[in-house]
């Protein structure tokens, strides 16, 4: 099976747990992310055909959309720790 770098991570992700006093849980239950102005390793695409993968359509990650990198750490503070892909222009330019 042939995959890129982000299918690959993705698939990565998608499987880790950890377990604390015998209850396993995901170690990354979403990924947060702001594509489409500059984040260039595909990951987008490659959340996008793992849920499609899923026959309910729901994929094993989450996906939550960003507005801003700021806005995703606010909303990421205090919870288990979110993949995060952040934009790779400039700040204040997204």
């Amino acid at each position: 099976m042939r995959l890129t770098t982000a299918q690959a991570l993705i698939r990565f992700l998608s499987v880790q747990y950890s377990e604390r006093d015998g209850e396993r849980q995901r170690l990354i239950p979403a990924v947060w992310g702001v594509f489409g102005h500059g984040n260039v390793a595909g990951l987008g695409q490659a959340l996008a055909e793992h849920t499609a993968e899923r026959p309910d359509g729901t994929g094993d990650l989450r996906f939550h959309q960003g507005r801003s990198e700021q806005a995703m750490v606010h909303a990421a503070t205090g919870r288990r720790p979110p993949g995060c892909g952040p934009s790779s222009s400039p700040p204040g330019r997204a």
